[in-house]
């Protein structure tokens, strides 16, 4: 069924005019009974398939249930055994992911180089509890509560402390690399609009074709959008939630063309990312002015300061408290990059990821359990990245690794 053609000119002109400010518009057709993505939700090939329900999510934060004081009079452990799980990355990444010790390959730097920890004076229980539940010491630490949390039961704890105990010799690095203080921050130069280098960029010629057979009725000229990537996520009335351009569109094309591109499908994606392209080089500028995309916003924030997961981590743990440092071999970006040139072409992955997919990436990494990608959670702290972001130029699809 088409949309009213008359009607649909008007809502065009508005948008073109920017006369919709924070909000979208009540005569903008938003299909608002159905879940945005395909039902059932089902975590994604190649995921972990765990369920850490146990743990907090961003949709139910449970309390930080800090551990009392382990009391340790006596440890005994094989140092040997310790030497292998300081270095298990089947358990949360091991110790290398953030530490420097003999043998790390390729370590990180957001703590401190334990190279020489058994000179340091540290008390059996000291180093126990560190490692048992970091947060009895600090309790806005980034490390994570391996015991606590049951990562690490008390006699590998034991084991990986009698190890720490042999530690006491300075390493040195046979390069630059080796070495997370001097490693080369990693730079991504290859020209992200060049169909040669990056394969998303025949998802922008899906999305215009789409565009083509779908809109044009109503809107005529892609140019009538050529601001409109800029100025999302915005609040709809609607949903009462914030939506951002996916959600858009499948919501406004399930209303207005009677068909139905769920999120994350090929179709909505190419859309999505033809949308944002017609706004490359111009600067975000989201609209946060009225109270309820102001509240959003303040709900957004809170989230990213949210501990999450068997983990728990934060957004602000990894991209504010620890950015610009290593986990092992992956460079910890700023917020303040984080959003101006998704979707991208992830190399690694061989798929092109939208913002809320890079969201659940990141819960299911820190195990825990990510949300749906129409989430109300996931909106706001959308809001809170593209806020953040003000003043950014589009540049989209992009490529990363």
């Amino acid at each position: 069924m088409k949309y009213n053609k008359m009607k649909c000119l008007a809502i065009s002109l508005l948008i073109s005019n920017n006369v919709l400010a924070a909000h979208l518009s009540e005569q903008v057709p938003l299909e608002i009974q159905m879940p945005a993505f395909a039902e059932p939700w089902k975590r994604y090939n190649g995921w972990a398939q765990d369920d850490w329900g146990n743990f907090s999510t961003l949709a139910n934060i449970l309390p930080q249930n800090i551990a009392p004081i382990q009391k340790v009079e006596k440890l005994e452990g094989d140092p040997e055994k310790g030497k292998k799980l300081v270095d298990d990355r089947t358990r949360g990444g091991g110790c290398y992911a953030c530490h420097n010790m003999p043998n790390a390959n390729l370590p990180g730097n957001v703590g401190p180089d334990l190279s020489t920890i058994a000179t340091w004076d540290r008390s059996d229980e000291y180093l126990y509890n560190r490692i048992y539940d970091p947060r009895i010491i600090n309790p806005l630490t980034v490390m994570p509560p391996w015991g606590a949390h049951g990562l690490f039961n008390d006699q590998e704890i034991r084991d990986m402390v009698a190890y720490l105990k042999t530690l006491n010799k300075s390493i040195g690095y046979k390069t630059s690399f080796d070495d997370p203080d001097k490693r080369p921050v990693p730079v991504e130069d290859r020209p992200n609009l060049d169909p040669l280098e990056n394969p998303a960029m025949f998802a922008t010629e899906d999305g215009e074709r789409l565009y083509m057979e779908l809109c044009s009725g109503c809107h005529q000229s892609p140019m009538t959008f050529q601001n409109w990537a800029t100025m999302m996520p915005k609040f709809s009335t609607k949903m009462n939630k914030i939506i951002g351009i996916e959600e858009f569109v499948t919501r406004h094309t399930r209303a207005a063309n009677n068909v139905n591109f769920p999120m994350q499908s090929p179709q909505n994606t190419a859309l999505s990312i033809f949308l944002r392209f017609l706004s490359n080089g111009k600067n975000i500028q989201v609209d946060t002015s009225d109270p309820e995309t102001q509240a959003a916003l303040m709900r957004g924030e809170k989230l990213a300061q949210t501990k999450v997961g068997q983990l728990n981590f934060s957004c602000t743990d990894c991209h504010q408290i620890a950015s610009n440092k290593w986990i092992r071999g992956q460079y910890l970006a700023d917020m303040k990059s984080m959003i101006d040139h998704f979707p991208l072409y992830r190399t690694s992955r061989g798929e092109i990821w939208d913002i809320r997919k890079r969201f659940q990436w990141c819960n299911v990494a820190i195990r825990a359990n990510e949300l749906p990608p129409d989430a109300k959670e996931y909106g706001d702290l959308e809001l809170y990245l593209t806020q953040y972001n003000r003043g950014s130029p589009l540049s989209v699809p992009n490529i990363r690794h």
